[in-house]
């Protein structure tokens, strides 16, 4: 199946906070992290089920990937894999309900 990948605004934002927090000790770890993440969304349709069911979650449709220490979370819905969250793996999810509506 064909996906597209989408990204939600709350998951952009994330994309940018964490590259201002990485900048403020390296440009070049902060670039190195978000472009790692970046390739690996691309590479999500391509095996869009080898993604973890969240655990908190439940849904088989809401899944993740690793990257480094960052949970890359997202939907598959139809044709459409959206990027719902990219959060720190301490970070607690129980603070976002309404992202995975």
């Amino acid at each position: 199946m064909d996906y597209r990948v989408e990204w939600s605004p709350e998951a952009t934002e994330d994309i940018e906070s964490i590259a201002e927090y990485i900048a403020r000790d390296s440009e070049f770890y902060a670039r190195a992290i978000v472009s790692k993440i970046l390739a690996v969304s691309r590479k999500i349709p391509e095996q869009a089920l080898i993604g973890r069911i969240v655990p908190e979650i439940g849904d088989k449709n809401v899944r993740e990937r690793f990257v480094y220490s960052y949970r890359l979370i997202y939907r598959i819905k139809g044709c459409t894999i959206t990027i719902l969250a990219v959060i720190h793996g301490k970070r607690l999810l129980e603070h976002m309900p309404s992202r995975f509506e």
